[in-house]
């Protein structure tokens, strides 16, 4: 083999390594932003929306209902089966940057204790996956929102696996469409599998517990 072959070939490895390197970088640099940076910018955005929460809690104790607008924090889950900590800020609307700080309240589903059903969605991995571990969910775990004019208590009544083209689960009566409602529901939906997006896990709820402002959270819960 002359010596301009072996330069020729010694150029293509050196070439083929660099691409190797800095395509592994750049998987690298990838891998970091969505299991870490999302995450971080997502725990950011919820300690803001947080803290005006908070705030108009201590401003108005009786709390007052707004029209929601999107990217407003809308009132605070609570799921004791998810960690003793875990509370996350439920954001209105459920557009992708919306959902980047926080779960989502589909628009023009019911509010918190309204007849009709409450609908949530929210992400299962990336921008801190506050629906990672939706699926632990059993029949009677409780999920408590906090809002601004009291506390609503869920129990769990169902879970099941859907196509992503089964929306009607966030209709007022979930599964049946244009059926008017008498009781009052909550739906959380996230992604499955947890790493991709072929189907939606769907957790319902009934609402079992009201409390005004003035009694707190329900027993047990610490907030």
């Amino acid at each position: 083999m002359s010596s301009t072959w072996r330069a020729a070939g010694a150029t293509a490895v050196r070439g083929l390594a660099e691409l190797m390197l800095t395509t592994g970088a750049l998987l690298a640099a990838f891998a970091f932003y969505l299991l870490v940076w999302t995450n971080v910018q997502t725990h950011y955005a919820q300690a803001d929306h947080l803290e005006e929460f908070r705030a108009e809690q201590r401003q108005h104790p009786q709390g007052r209902t707004l029209e929601p607008r999107t990217g407003d924090g809308l009132n605070v889950l609570h799921i004791p089966r998810l960690g003793v900590d875990w509370e996350w800020v439920v954001v209105e609307g459920v557009d992708l940057e919306t959902l980047n700080d926080g779960p989502g309240h589909f628009p023009g589903t019911a509010l918190p204790g309204k007849v009709g059903n409450y609908a949530v969605a929210g992400h299962r991995a990336t921008h801190g996956e506050p629906f990672a571990a939706l699926d632990q969910l059993v029949e009677g775990d409780k999920v408590h929102v906090e809002a601004a004019d009291g506390w609503y208590t869920y129990q769990v009544t169902w879970s099941r696996i859907i196509a992503p083209t089964q929306v009607d689960v966030v209709a007022p009566v979930p599964g049946q469409p244009g059926r008017r409602p008498t009781a009052r529901t909550m739906t959380l939906v996230t992604c499955h599998p947890r790493w991709g997006s072929t189907e939606r896990l769907v957790v319902g709820a009934q609402l079992v517990e009201r409390r005004s402002p003035a009694a707190g959270p329900p027993d047990g819960l610490e907030v």
